[in-house]
């Protein structure tokens, strides 16, 4: 979380441009290392008493490799792309061309890309479109439960949604409101 709040403040006081990306099916991207079997699935034709398994090619869903998976291989296309990876924190990437700077941070299958290169960001955008089956979802607005405006002097943080959720949960969601604050 602090690699972010690090982006949004660069984004904030230099006034970068940010786009949000999404992988589809971005855990079936990644190359299993280990060789992984499971069960045959339901209805495949087999009779129950039937012992055999399938050896997986790919990661799944839901398979507790497929996250290290996945991670590895967008690393792998990052540095073939010419991205350098953070060293305190894996998941963000970094390019330097001739003074300025791409940056991009991924969290699970969702990346925020950011920069003072808007034909950079473009070219990383195409690229990874040529690797991973993925969707534009424009400027940034919702990321980790943080919605976020911002312009060219300030970045605003909400968690509306987050603190509704919670009086949606509570059963407290249209309660009305005290006239004094709670202490």
């Amino acid at each position: 979380m602090n690699t972010v709040r690090v982006l949004l403040s660069l984004i904030a006081n230099l006034d970068w441009s940010l786009k949000k990306f999404d992988v589809k099916n971005a855990f079936m991207d990644g190359d299993l290392e280990e060789e992984v079997y499971i069960d045959m699935p339901p209805g495949y034709g087999l009779s129950n008493n039937s012992r055999k398994v399938c050896k997986l090619r790919k990661a799944l869903y839901g398979l507790k490799q497929s996250p290290r998976a996945w991670l590895g291989r967008f690393t792998e296309a990052m540095k073939k792309y010419g991205y350098h990876q953070g060293n305190s924190d894996h998941t963000l990437f970094i390019k330097h061309i001739d003074g300025k700077i791409t940056l991009l941070i991924i969290y699970v299958n969702d990346m925020v890309v950011t920069s003072d290169d808007v034909v950079e960001m473009g070219k990383l955008q195409k690229y990874l479109a040529s690797e991973f089956e993925m969707k534009d979802l424009g400027a940034l607005k919702y990321f980790l439960g943080i919605e976020l405006t911002y312009s060219a002097t300030s970045t605003c943080l909400f968690q509306r949604k987050y603190v509704l959720d919670l009086l949606t949960d509570i059963g407290m969601l249209g309660c009305a409101l005290a006239e004094t604050s709670v202490v």
